[in-house]
């Protein structure tokens, strides 16, 4: 009975893995298939012109700017943060309830983050529709997921780590910069990482902060589309699913370089670590 038991579990993950990979390359295979015609030179280095299409390069640069804005401003408020609740904050019913409200925070549907900031951020704060208006509103949706997975990061860190350093000699702050955070730092960037995916994936809350211009953007506080946007436009006004396609090879070459180049990074500190 127990390896029935066990040669069933072991066929039930077989499958598992199976569809997974096969849902990943269907998907991947189709939007490939779809959209390989349409790349070219031109197609990645062209601006857009709505009368016959044109390419996609202020859209890749909006997506690269708003990335970088949203990492930027997201990062260091969600390692802080989790610093905080796990290494200074006394456990009890307040930091319970931030916790919960992180978690709450995390399952917001993105439209609502997209009303919040095209209330408070276009609108209050008469930012207008603007790359900065967009990359503040993508920086608060990641900023739960920061938090939460440098807490878990900071967990992993062997508590013999900080009793040693602090048995050298060393104070607290410089046993949390020398020692925990090297350490924990993989699974920092692990958040990071998932966190790149999260804005560039994201189109409803662009879309109500950022606006939907086609041109290349002069500089942070000029409206902008990104390439989810124009995916999405594509699709909706002109019906073109080829382009969209085309757009999608190209969204999902710039996930895989950006991970990579955490990946790597990663890895240095691990050694570093070592």
């Amino acid at each position: 009975m127990r390896k029935f038991n066990e040669a069933l579990l072991k066929w039930l993950i077989g499958i598992s893995v199976f569809l997974t990979v096969g849902f990943l390359f269907t998907i991947v295979g189709f939007i490939v298939v779809k959209g390989i015609g349409t790349i070219s030179l031109g197609f990645l280095t062209e601006e857009y012109s709505s009368m016959d299409g044109g390419g996609i390069l202020p859209m890749i640069v909006t997506t690269l700017y708003t990335v970088v804005l949203s990492i930027v401003i997201a990062t260091p408020l969600g390692i802080l943060s989790a610093i905080y609740l796990q290494e200074y904050a006394k456990k009890g019913r307040m930091v319970s309830m931030i916790r919960f409200a992180i978690e709450a925070l995390a399952g917001i549907p993105s439209i609502i983050y997209g009303l919040f900031g095209g209330i408070f951020f276009v609108a209050t704060l008469h930012m207008g529709y603007s790359i900065v208006a967009g990359s503040l509103t993508l920086a608060i949706i990641i900023l739960p997921v920061i938090i939460r997975t440098t807490e878990e990061a900071l967990k992993t860190v062997p508590m013999a780590y900080k009793e040693a350093s602090l048995a050298l000699g060393a104070t607290r702050f410089q046993t949390l910069y020398k020692v925990i955070l090297p350490s924990a730092m993989p699974g920092i960037l692990s958040g990071v990482i998932l966190s790149i995916g999260r804005v560039i994936g994201e189109s409803a809350p662009v879309l109500l902060t950022a606006g939907t211009v086609a041109g290349m953007p002069g500089g942070v506080f000029d409206s902008a589309r990104t390439l989810t946007v124009h995916a999405y436009l594509l699709t909706k006004e002109r019906g073109d699913i080829s382009g969209a396609a085309a757009v999608g090879i190209v969204l999902l070459v710039i996930v895989l370089i950006l991970n990579i180049l955490t990946k790597i990074v990663a890895k240095k500190f691990s050694k570093v670590e070592g």
